[in-house]
């Protein structure tokens, strides 16, 4: 008769599936390394621009605070296009900026938002936060229209494509390939809450919570959709109403944010759809 040998060592587990269209599989380890990659170069880029310009990034000036945002979106967003043509030639599908079915996004985008303001109601009913984000100031929001303006488009503009870019469609992404959604929906959570930590407020850390909160339910809605633009979309209209209520000025908050959605309602319309 035939031998027949049996392997004793259990097959590897299956991988987890990735949104549809999510492209080439990132090494998990591209998240980690990626974000600290990103960070220095940060603060390189921006204590080179210090240097150049006489600046100094202990300085309260809102120009040059808007000028250092703006580079860290840059850096940020180069940074995941880096990692990710390690792996191949990136395409704009890979970090999730592709067509998907309209009002089922839509349905999933609003399930997710009511369902973060609820938890942060609670939240908040709960622990009664006293801190508060002094972002819009130090971009110079208070620094007449002019400031009010560049603050409004860095915060409803820049930062949500910025932080999604990278937070979603590279960094959760790349978690993706070996955890759960769960799993990596709340490593990427934490760490996005951690990043908007405020350190020079003794209450900072009390915004953490809600923000990886807001984090993970950005990944889920990515997740479900399989689109970055919806995320955006979401990112883009929370930091308008936090903007608009923060600077006690409705009108600048309603035209970026207007803008935005419709940018993201509009371009994943004109775009090609995605290859397999």
């Amino acid at each position: 008769m035939e031998r027949v040998s049996i392997d004793p060592t259990p097959p590897p587990p299956e991988r987890p599936e990735l949104p549809a269209g999510a492209g080439p599989r990132w090494p998990p380890w591209y998240a980690g390394v990626g974000f600290l990659v990103a960070l220095i170069s940060t603060l390189v880029v921006v204590g080179i621009v210090a240097a150049a310009t006489g600046a100094s990034t202990s300085d309260e000036n809102p120009t040059f605070t808007v000028v250092a945002t703006f580079l860290q979106g840059v850096v940020f967003i180069g940074t995941a296009v880096l990692f990710a043509s390690f792996a191949g030639r990136p395409r704009p599908e890979h970090f999730g900026l592709r067509r998907t079915r309209f009002w089922p996004t839509v349905g999933w985008a609003a399930l997710g938002l009511v369902s973060f303001y609820a938890v942060a109601a609670i939240y908040t009913a709960i622990v009664q936060p006293d801190a508060e984000q002094t972002v819009a100031q130090d971009l110079g929001a208070d620094q007449g229209t002019l400031g009010l303006i560049a603050a409004g488009f860095m915060v409803i503009c820049i930062a949500p494509v910025a932080e999604e870019f990278f937070f979603r469609g590279f960094f959760y992404r790349a978690l993706r390939s070996r955890y759960s959604v769960l799993v990596a929906a709340l490593i990427d959570g934490i760490v996005f809450g951690i990043i908007h930590w405020d350190f020079s407020s003794a209450d900072g850390l009390l915004i953490v919570p809600p923000l990886a909160a807001l984090g993970l339910t950005f990944c889920l809605v990515y997740e479900r959709t399989g689109s970055l633009y919806p995320v955006i979309a979401l990112h883009a209209f929370n930091n308008a109403i936090a903007f608009g209520v923060t600077v006690d000025e409705a009108s600048v908050s309603l035209v970026f944010g207007s803008l935005m959605l419709v940018a993201c309602a509009t371009t994943p319309r004109a775009q090609r759809p995605a290859m397999a």
